[in-house]
This record gives structure tokens, C-alpha cells and sequence, in this order.
């Protein structure tokens, strides 16, 4: 990160925000050339500050920034538009994907393919039904992120370098790959090979590879979470047991 000089006209994205003193905010933004990043927007929740209203997450920015510090000075901010307000299901979404560049996404990391693969989703998402998004999306989100943080997943071969075979039950040891099983074994964390061609192939047409490939992804989180749950689950979860 430059220090001690503007960086200006830069694509963000905010994922978090919080009041700051009296008048202003802290932002945590997810922008295309530097990563996930810390700025203070200065009187930003004064009425009548320019900046008012438009700091929201999931909408796209360009901003500006000055400092030489952690925590940076945001300058300037212009909404960028093309993206529609998220809502429902659509917006828990949104918010679960923040939270995993939050939790998982070191500051001050660049990661532009990462950057357009968000902002392509977030699209998805603004023109999904209120009720129902597309698992694929988030599976490809989240192989994605593993990807660009040196957690890639090997999905067409197994540990000895073996083609997976789609009828081929696997066993996936986190950090080394797939291991194949006898005929009509199973147990814990396995998974059809077809799953794992289809995952490499961002494939989920298939229920049954819906279903094993969202347990995989969570199981694989988990660990590089070390095994902090996600609000969001909670939230989920608080939410069934209230209704």
C-alpha cells in the first residue's frame, strides 16, 4: 500500500461500517487495487455531508483516499450505479459474502480477479427473486476465494494423480485432496466424484452435487476459519428456531 500520497479514482466496495466520533464513519471497503482496506469517512453522518446516504454496502464506488496510517482518510466517494439494491434472501446473501472477505481476506491484500468476481455476483444477486438465489453463485464465490488466498481446491484428480471417475465415492482431506474409496464404502466428509467434476466445472445443475458440494464448501470454511462461526449462520439459525 502507498503510503503518504492520494490514491484517487478507485473502484471499492464497502463491506462493513460503523460510527466513528461524533459525526464521521469507519469503513471496512474491498477495493480493486489494494485490497480489503480501513478508511475514515470525516462527517460523513453530518445531514447535510455529501458523503450521506451513499456510504452503503453493496454499491459501487469510486473513491479516494489519502494517509499513511491503517486507517486511511477518505477524500471523495461517487456512486457508480448499475447495481440494484439487494433484499431478502438476495441481501443475506450479500451479507454472508462480506463477512467471509472480512473474516478471511487479509488487509491491504490485492486481489483484482477476486474484486470482479464479487462485483459480478452482487449483480447476480440484485436481479435475483426476493426468495431464492443461485447456489451456484456462491459455491463459485467461495472456490474463488479459497483460490486467490493459496487454498485452491484439486477437483479432477486425486491424491496419487489419478483422474477423478464420476461413479468413484472420495474421501476430501483438507490440504491434500481426494482419496478414493472401496466399492460401497462411506463415512464422514465424502463425496461422489461426479461432485467434484461438476464443482471444477462451476456445474451445480445436479441436486446431489448442490447438496455434497455445500457441505464440502462449508467443512473447507470452517477450517480456514478455524472453526469460528459465521454471524450470518447464526442468524439463520436464529431465525428457523423463531419461526
Amino acid at each position: 500500500m502507498p503510503r503518504n500520497r492520494r490514491i484517487d479514482n478507485q473502484p471499492i466496495y464497502i463491506l462493513h461500517t460503523r460510527p466513528y466520533r461524533e459525526t464521521s464513519l469507519l469503513l471496512e471497503a474491498f477495493s480493486r487495487d489494494y485490497g480489503r482496506i480501513a478508511l475514515v469517512a470525516r462527517g460523513a453522518r453530518r445531514p447535510h455531508s455529501v458523503l450521506h446516504g451513499l456510504l452503503m454496502a453493496f454499491q459501487p464506488l469510486e473513491v479516494a483516499w489519502s494517509g499513511k496510517g491503517e486507517v486511511l482518510t477518505m477524500m471523495r466517494a461517487e456512486w457508480q450505479g448499475g447495481q440494484p439494491l439487494l433484499s431478502g434472501l438476495p441481501l443475506f446473501c450479500g451479507y454472508y459474502l462480506n463477512e467471509l472477505l472480512l473474516r478471511l481476506l487479509p488487509r491491504e491484500d490485492a486481489h483484482p480477479r477476486l474484486f470482479v468476481h464479487y462485483a459480478k455476483i452482487l449483480l447476480s444477486l440484485g436481479h435475483s427473486p426476493l426468495d431464492r438465489v443461485s447456489e451456484a453463485d456462491l459455491r463459485s464465490f467461495e472456490r474463488a476465494l479459497l483460490s486467490e488466498l493459496g487454498y485452491g481446491l484439486t477437483l479432477e484428480s486425486d491424491v496419487e494423480g489419478h483422474p477423478i471417475a464420476p461413479d468413484t465415492r472420495y474421501r476430501y482431506e483438507i490440504e491434500r485432496g481426494s482419496i478414493p474409496l472401496p466399492d460401497g464404502a462411506s463415512g464422514d466428509f465424502t463425496f461422489q466424484g461426479q461432485t467434484l467434476l461438476d464443482m471444477s466445472q462451476d456445474d451445480y445443475s445436479r441436486s446431489s452435487t448442490r447438496l455434497e458440494a455445500k457441505q464440502l464448501m462449508r467443512r473447507l470454511l470452517s477450517y480456514y476459519l478455524n472453526g469460528m462461526e459465521l454471524e450470518t449462520r447464526k442468524w439463520v439459525r436464529e431465525l428457523q428456531e423463531a419461526c
